[in-house]
């Protein structure tokens, strides 16, 4: 019999203690024993709870606990997370979690701790919520060498631009309805802002090419600035409004960023609505593969955790280790290639074409000037923007428009 801890008895906290006592059996099935939770840390008393004579407060009684094996962290954040992480690891403990911002800011140093001490540290439930994608792009899909990681990663913001093409409302229309069914945090910022999904693309990208890029240096932009005009502007052109976390790989450069793109209908990305995640990985044998699923709530991640926990239970080895990213890696963004959307007021179609070149004008709208631009960089398409505004025009929106295989110019 195995024994397991959790630390943090919240939403995915109890949804994970709840799948190991309802599946019991069907857990004793899959790994040949029984998945026993003897400890809940968690800084609560919790006397309503049907686990309250499972809790302690002190970490140090599961370190010290020569019977437990395996803890999952669901505490989120980074402190005590981190602390906890590291006492249970050096104590040969494994560790399973669902904190990207942990994961995400030291993953490497704490895969490297677990190779150490000879136990392993997982976290499939940090990235996808229920959707397994961390497992097979490091084991199932291991031998391919892995060129684009993209994704509908935060399935707040995917709500939000789904209700505002399907529904014709503004973003905090749009906003207000997913805090009324509870798909989006009274302060919703992490979400809105692309915080959450600048997290996962790291940990993703750090699963595909081996090293971690801080969050810090990921571009990362939100949703906020989206209108309601610019979402009628992509469906009119058969595209929709969606917020991707990618990571491209080409040769020796690599991009990794997340913003708002115009994804074209016929990428299945596009067809992503409502609460959905969807990743897509390309590999150089596999081609391309996309994982969808509910990538939030109770039970999904709880069901990532658990699949963790039967994992580390049943061993098969230790962690794989990341590098810590150098300055170098990824690539200066400014050399990042895509066409844009573009809308401006105070211009007219000449003054864009001008500065632009052969753009193609699209409907926006009333009063402004639309467009798609060719292919162009981040600082040629910033330098253009700034000539065609310093005669009074306005840049309105710009989003970039998604191509599999975005790269910069040769």
């Amino acid at each position: 019999m195995a024994k397991i801890a959790i630390m943090g008895l919240g939403v995915v906290g109890g949804g994970t203690a709840d799948l190991l006592t309802e599946n019991r059996e069907r857990l004793r099935k899959s790994c040949g024993e029984y998945l026993d939770l003897k400890y809940v840390l968690d800084v609560r008393d919790l006397p309503e709870s049907p686990y309250r004579d499972l809790i302690v407060h002190d970490i140090s009684a599961i370190v010290n606990d020569p019977e437990v094996s395996v803890v999952a962290e669901t505490i989120g954040g980074l402190h005590p997370a981190y602390d906890y992480t590291v006492a249970l690891l050096s104590a040969g403990k494994s560790v399973v979690t669902s904190n990207k911002q942990l994961v995400s800011e030291h993953g490497a140093e704490l895969l490297a701790l677990a190779k150490a001490h000879g136990c392993r540290y997982l976290f499939e439930a940090s990235t996808g919520g229920g959707i397994p994608v961390i497992g097979p792009i490091s084991r199932d899909l291991s031998g391919n060498e892995f060129s684009e990681i993209s994704g509908i990663l935060n399935g707040t913001t995917n709500y939000i631009l789904t209700r505002m093409k399907g529904g014709g409302v503004g973003f905090e229309t749009a906003l207000s309805e997913a805090q009324k069914k509870g798909y989006a945090e009274r302060d919703p910022s992490a979400d809105v802002e692309g915080v959450d999904a600048c997290r996962k693309i790291a940990i993703l990208a750090a699963t595909a090419f081996g090293k971690l890029i801080p969050p810090s240096r990921i571009h990362t932009e939100g949703i906020t600035a989206i209108r309601q005009s610019d979402v009628a502007a992509a469906a009119s052109v058969h595209a929709a409004v969606k917020l991707l976390g990618r990571a491209i790989r080409r040769g020796g450069e690599c991009f990794v960023l997340v913003a708002p793109f115009f994804v074209p209908d016929d990428s299945p990305l596009s067809h992503v609505d409502g609460v959905y995640n969807a990743i897509s990985v390309t590999g150089n044998y596999v081609g391309d593969v996309t994982f969808y699923g509910r990538g939030a709530g109770a039970k999904a991640t709880a069901s990532a955790v658990v699949s963790d926990l039967i994992a580390a239970t049943a061993g098969g080895g230790v962690s794989p280790v990341w590098e810590t990213a150098d300055e170098g890696f990824p690539t200066e963004f400014g050399t990042f290639s895509c066409p844009r959307y573009l809308a401006f007021s105070g211009v007219d179609r000449n003054a864009v074409r001008v500065v632009f070149g052969e753009v193609e004008f699209i409907r926006g709208a009333e009063g402004e000037v639309a467009c798609l631009t060719p292919n162009m960089t981040e600082r040629e398409c910033a330098d253009a923007i700034a000539r065609l505004t310093v005669g009074g025009g306005q840049l309105l929106s710009a989003i970039r428009v998604y191509e599999s295989g975005d790269r910069p110019e040769a």
